[in-house]
């Protein structure tokens, strides 16, 4: 029994001991969370951050995405970049810049190569038929006289004919006139045939040649005449000539329609007979 009891309040005073080591441990812990609520508080005071989430925020340009600001204050709050940040620093500048200059050029020399105006060609082909008539009482002759150009356009883009201007001359005497206009279009690089009519009377001091278209002894009337054309073309507001003259022979005797060339250069008129009064 005495053996007990000594046991007994020898237990005691150890479980008390135990009490009062866990109550030291315990404040040793509250005041180690003091002090790092306390460290925490002042780590916040020096950096003023706020963590926003949900959908009244949006992600921060300037923390790399981690961060989130208030929705709303975007157009407010002012982002301090880094000068080290690489979005300062553009990427592959001489690249794009070299690109650039080189499309620039290329699009001026197909612009330049495409647009750069080219000759418009005209050539006589000849007559192409002749409708004859008399007036016997005051010794006219008249020559509708019908004629074709081939227009050949060396763009690489339409032209439009505006006119043609055409006249005839017989023995140094413009015996008709002609003009024609809003005539057609010529597509790129093509080519058309056109024909154009002058109406022309021999008379007055020249009365002497109804004389002879009109004499029976003989069966081909040749004269010879020349043909004037100026061609006027338009294109892109711009606007071009081209003039050509040629000798020919024609037939006052008689309607005449032509199946070739029967134009004269220079060279043949020398050997031509003249006619004279």
């Amino acid at each position: 029994m005495g053996d007990s009891l000594s046991r007994l309040s020898l237990h005691k005073p150890f479980s008390e001991s135990n009490e009062s080591s866990k109550r030291e441990t315990d404040n040793l812990d509250v005041s180690s969370n003091h002090s790092e609520d306390y460290s925490r508080n002042g780590d916040v005071s020096q950096f003023p951050y706020v963590e926003f989430t949900g959908r009244d925020s949006v992600t921060c340009p300037t923390c790399q995405g981690t961060g989130r600001i208030p929705r709303g204050q975007e157009n407010q709050l002012v982002a301090l970049i880094p000068y080290s940040d690489q979005r300062l620093r553009p990427r592959r500048t001489k690249l794009y810049v070299t690109s650039s200059v080189i499309l620039c050029l290329l699009l001026s020399g197909l612009a330049v190569f495409f647009l750069f105006p080219r000759s418009i060609d005209v050539s006589y082909v000849g007559v192409k038929s002749i409708y004859v008539s008399y007036d016997q009482s005051n010794r006219v002759v008249y020559l509708n006289i019908t004629s074709t150009l081939n227009i050949t356009n060396n763009n690489l883009y339409s032209v439009s004919v505006a006119n043609i201007s055409a006249q005839v001359q017989f023995s140094k005497t413009v015996i008709g006139k002609s003009r024609i206009s809003n005539i057609t279009k010529i597509g790129p690089l093509d080519m058309k045939q056109i024909d154009y009519s002058v109406h022309t009377v021999i008379g007055d001091q020249m009365s002497y040649m109804y004389d002879y278209c009109t004499l029976t002894s003989i069966k081909v009337h040749n004269i010879v005449i020349m043909m004037q054309a100026t061609v006027t073309t338009s294109y892109f507001g711009h606007t071009e000539q081209v003039s050509l003259e040629r000798y020919q022979y024609v037939d006052c005797g008689k309607n005449t329609t032509y199946h070739k060339r029967s134009n004269l250069n220079l060279a043949q008129l020398h050997n031509l007979p003249c006619l004279s009064a």
